[in-house]
């Protein structure tokens, strides 16, 4: 559903990626675990058109996108759930999520009905969201923002969803409730890209995970692969 060949990419003249390759098969679940600094962020923004390439391909569903602006990547069925987690504080919760679902909704009249089922999808996910749906977003604590972002993405209906790392700033508690939904997600067969510091939690739910270091992936293979894998328990898993 993604694939990514030898992507090279950066800021200015600062290089980040190196040549970074990666798979994401519909369906699953796919780490990326590495440093600080390693370019898992970069590789996002690359992949949902933040930043353009300078080489390298992005194929998604079939399609090759790299080079193409974010809004028209968006419309082929990608969603980035970003770092940060970026939703529009001055706006309420239910039209932070309208917006996740702009791309197919009427431009004037009947916006709203025609996106209900997937609000009410939303907020079955995250009942705390119904309750705040006329709350304005930026008044939402970090772990709400954070459902916020997961649901935004979600609105568009996406075929591969990019998560940038949702635990950040995060209560322990919220953080285990962040990887319950991911869990859901996963049961649901969403194709999810996932980037998290956290790399134990993240190998608990992904099919395959890559470890990124230097703008490139050092080790790859399954959760149970990595779980043995020297190199991987001392920096990431001790």
């Amino acid at each position: 559903m993604l694939l990514v060949e030898d992507l090279h990419a950066g800021y200015g003249a600062s290089e980040v990626l190196t040549g970074t390759t990666l798979a994401v098969k519909q369906g699953t679940v796919v780490a990326l675990i590495g440093a600080n600094g390693a370019g898992k962020t970069t590789t996002m923004r690359a992949i949902s058109g933040g930043i353009h390439p300078t080489k390298g391909r992005v194929v998604l569903d079939g399609k090759e996108v790299q080079g193409l602006d974010a809004s028209a990547i968006a419309r082929l069925g990608l969603a980035h759930s970003p770092e940060g987690r970026k939703v529009f504080g001055p706006l309420s919760v239910e039209d932070n999520l309208l917006l996740g679902a702009y791309s197919r909704l009427p431009r004037f009249l009947g916006y709203r009905a025609k996106a209900s089922a997937d609000l009410d999808r939303v907020y079955d996910l995250f009942p705390k969201l119904r309750e705040r749906s006329g709350q304005a977003a930026g008044t939402l604590s970090g772990g709400e923002q954070q459902m916020l972002a997961i649901g935004r993405a979600l609105m568009a209906r996406p075929k591969v969803m990019l998560l940038d790392e949702p635990s950040m700033g995060l209560a322990p508690v919220i953080v285990q409730e962040v990887f319950r939904t991911i869990s859901r997600l996963k049961a649901e067969g969403i194709t999810l890209l996932l980037v998290e510091q956290f790399a134990k939690s993240a190998l608990e739910v992904a099919d395959y995970a890559y470890v990124m270091e230097r703008g490139r992936i050092a080790v790859e293979g399954t959760p149970a692969e990595l779980s043995r894998n020297e190199r991987v328990i001392a920096a990431y898993l001790g």
